[in-house]
């Protein structure tokens, strides 16, 4: 019995110096590389060994380092260096990150390593002068590409890279240009356009759900429309309170905030059942439209993240136009044919779209099948510039049922689940 007793007292103090002796490795290996140029472990309750903040200097243009260089923050989280690595592309700021307990879904699902990079020009990843031509889909796919060739010397299983929405196009971009770096990817909800106003989505809006349901959406714009002059004074006062500044007047940033209602009520998945009657109190009315598009998406302070998004939309990501044909008797502006760029720019930039990018990665898809899981929800709008391709081996789509902009693995119906969490495995294990 004591026999056993120290068998196991031995175990523990040699699983514990396993531990200890990794973590110096990792932090060894952190100090044995230049461009990391600070590292601080991360506390709290984890599912991994450890997780570490990350500061790596980048080149602001990978083609020419002479223009200088910017920290990119970066969040290591070890299992063990053996198993896979999850590599996440956030499109956007990486605080959500910012905690020892953050875990993917994928990381989760393959007991994996994880990876999270912030994207380049947000979060604690800003160059400290700000140049919008550095801010390029090459550039940031460079980021990666020098991440994963970095990282790969630490660990050693296969690489899954991942993210959503934005952070989806990030990985599919990455995947496109560096189709070596990884081995896998699962872009959720991630939409490929054609132009800054693409075309689909409107027609997509058309087309969604069923006819009585588009109806109701349809009535509730009309008739938040009709009641504008109603709803205005508590939407100018609502304005000033926030702070909010536009560069139009405040009468046609409520109409902008009816024309957004029905891409962000389907992107969210709401319930048609919240839509207000056509017979309801004013404040329903009125609450109901600033709960689903209120006018903050349209302001020009306050949003840098969106700006800086908003800024690769019009270069090369793409965005979304309005139908305004079925609103025009109500309308104050005369279409909104250009509102990205007349209204949610940084003042005075003007960006010509560049079409080069996206048909790289139209040709990628045509021509290669990479282990690529592109997940959809079917009442999510970007699902209509969403990514398509036929005959493909490899390359999976799945689309949840009547599924939002907020579909993830974890919420898929059971028979979709099993057959995207079995084909990861397999490949993981191949």
């Amino acid at each position: 019995m004591k026999k056993s007793f120290s068998v196991l007292i031995i175990l523990a103090l040699w699983l514990i110096l396993l531990q200890a002796g990794n973590a110096q490795h990792l932090e060894a290996f952190f100090s044995a590389h230049n461009e990391i140029t600070s590292y601080e472990k991360m506390s709290g309750d984890s599912p991994f060994r450890e997780v570490w903040e990350v500061m790596i200097r980048q080149p602001l243009d990978h083609a020419d380092t002479s223009h200088g260089f910017f920290n990119q923050r970066v969040f290591v989280a070890e299992r063990d260096s053996t198993r896979p690595v999850v590599f996440i592309t956030e499109g956007y700021s990486g605080n959500y990150a910012a905690r020892s307990s953050y875990e993917n879904e994928l990381s989760k699902i393959l007991e994996a390593n994880q990876v999270f990079v912030e994207h380049r020009y947000f979060g604690k990843s800003i160059p400290e002068s700000i140049d919008w031509k550095y801010l390029t889909v090459v550039n940031a796919a460079a980021d990666h590409h020098r991440i994963v060739d970095l990282f790969d010397d630490y660990f050693t299983g296969k690489w899954i890279s991942t993210g959503i929405s934005k952070g989806g196009q990030t990985a599919l971009y990455h995947m496109s240009l560096y189709p070596d770096d990884v081995d896998m990817s699962v872009p959720y909800v991630t939409p490929l356009n054609h132009s800054v106003e693409d075309g689909r989505h409107e027609l997509f809006i058309d087309r969604v759900a069923t006819a009585e349901e588009r109806e109701k959406v349809q009535d509730f714009q009309i008739e938040a429309l009709k009641r504008k002059e109603k709803l205005m004074p508590g939407f100018t006062s609502y304005i000033r309170e926030k702070g909010l500044i536009f560069r139009i007047p405040p009468d046609a940033v409520y109409d902008y905030c009816v024309l957004e209602y029905s891409f962000s009520f389907w992107q969210w998945g709401k319930a048609v059942e919240t839509i207000p009657d056509a017979d309801a109190p004013d404040s329903l009315i009125y609450n109901h439209l600033m709960s689903v598009s209120g006018p903050e998406y349209f302001a020009i302070n306050g949003m840098e993240d969106i700006r800086t998004f908003l800024v690769q939309a019009a270069r090369e990501l793409g965005y979304y136009g309005y139908d305004t044909k079925p609103f025009k008797p109500w309308l104050s502006i005369r279409n909104a044919k250009g509102y990205l760029s007349s209204m949610m720019l940084p003042e005075g930039m003007y960006i010509r779209f560049i079409p080069g990018t996206n048909r790289k990665v139209f040709r990628f898809i045509r021509k290669e099948d990479p282990r690529m899981i592109f997940i959809y929800g079917e009442y999510d709008p970007w699902s209509a510039s969403g990514v398509d391709f036929k005959h493909k081996s490899n390359m999976l789509k799945i689309v949840k049922p009547a599924g939002s902009h907020s579909t993830r693995i974890s919420n898929l119906p059971d028979q979709l689940n099993e057959q995207v969490v079995e084909t990861l495995k397999r490949w993981v294990a191949e």
